[in-house]
C-alpha cells in the first residue's frame, strides 16, 4: 500500500513537471518584458501562458495520458490485495 501511494507521488510529480516548468518560464519571461517595458497590463501575460499550456499538452498530453492508464491498470489489477 504505502508503495503506491509513494509511486503514485512520483507520478504526479512528474506529470505536472512539464507544464509548471513552461509556465514558469514563461511567467518569468513575461515579467521582464513587462518590466523592460514597463507595460504592467495584468491580461497581457494571460494569453502567452495559456498558449504554452496548449502547446506542451498537446505535446505531452498523450505521454502524460498513458502513464495515468498504466498506473490505473496497475492499481486495479492489485486492487484485491489492497483490501485483505
Amino acid at each position: 500500500m504505502e508503495e503506491l501511494l509513494r509511486e503514485a507521488l512520483w507520478l504526479a510529480f512528474w506529470i505536472a513537471l512539464p507544464v509548471l516548468a513552461a509556465l514558469l518560464i514563461t511567467a518569468l519571461l513575461m515579467s521582464v518584458f513587462q518590466a523592460a517595458t514597463q507595460i504592467l497590463e495584468p491580461t497581457l501575460s494571460f494569453v502567452p501562458k495559456a498558449l504554452v499550456l496548449v502547446a506542451v499538452l498537446a505535446l505531452l498530453g498523450a505521454w502524460m495520458g498513458g502513464r495515468l492508464v498504466e498506473f490505473t491498470q496497475r492499481v486495479l489489477e492489485s486492487f484485491p490485495g489492497l483490501v485483505q
